[in-house]
């Protein structure tokens, strides 16, 4: 099964988004959307779970949660924008979602791929305005017999 996940678009869905979510089944959307047409335009993709970040108004808010947690290709996966944990760490990550094989957060703009024991904490970075000198960025899982395998994608 292949994953697309994005976070922090801050109201910006580029274009090369698109071509970087060919094949995906589903896609993973980690908070700060911005507006929900962005959320509309990626479900014309594939099916989309997205959680709620901190810049997020009422209306993103009314209609998505602040965590989920659901499986995908036979592995329990958690999303959150992480903004409530505080120094978000990949051990804090595991701690607070200790039943996932794999936790995808957002909130620090920040591409990372981290292992706490036999969980995944992966961070795509985010897609949307450039943030200082850090890369514009996502991500795609692939999930099969032999495990979880990670891409990320730098769109600028």
């Amino acid at each position: 099964m292949k994953i697309g996940i994005l976070s922090d678009t801050h109201g910006l869905l580029r274009p090369e988004v698109f071509s970087h979510l060919k094949g995906v089944e589903h896609i993973l959307h980690a908070g700060d959307v911005g507006d929900a047409e962005i959320l509309v335009a990626l479900e014309v993709v594939a099916p989309v779970t997205a959680v709620w970040g901190n810049t997020d108004g009422f209306p993103i808010r009314h209609r998505l949660n602040e965590s989920e947690e659901l499986e995908l290709g036979g592995i329990t996966i958690a999303l959150t924008h992480g903004h409530t944990l505080g120094s978000l760490t990949p051990s804090r990550l595991a701690e607070r979602f200790p039943d996932a094989d794999m936790v995808v957060y957002g909130h620090t703009h920040r591409p990372r791929e981290d292992r706490v024991e036999d969980q995944l904490i992966l961070n795509p970075g985010s897609c949307g305005p450039r943030r200082f000198d850090l890369p514009v960025s996502m991500a795609t899982v692939e999930i099969d017999s032999s495990g979880i395998s990670v891409s990320f994608q730098t769109l600028l």
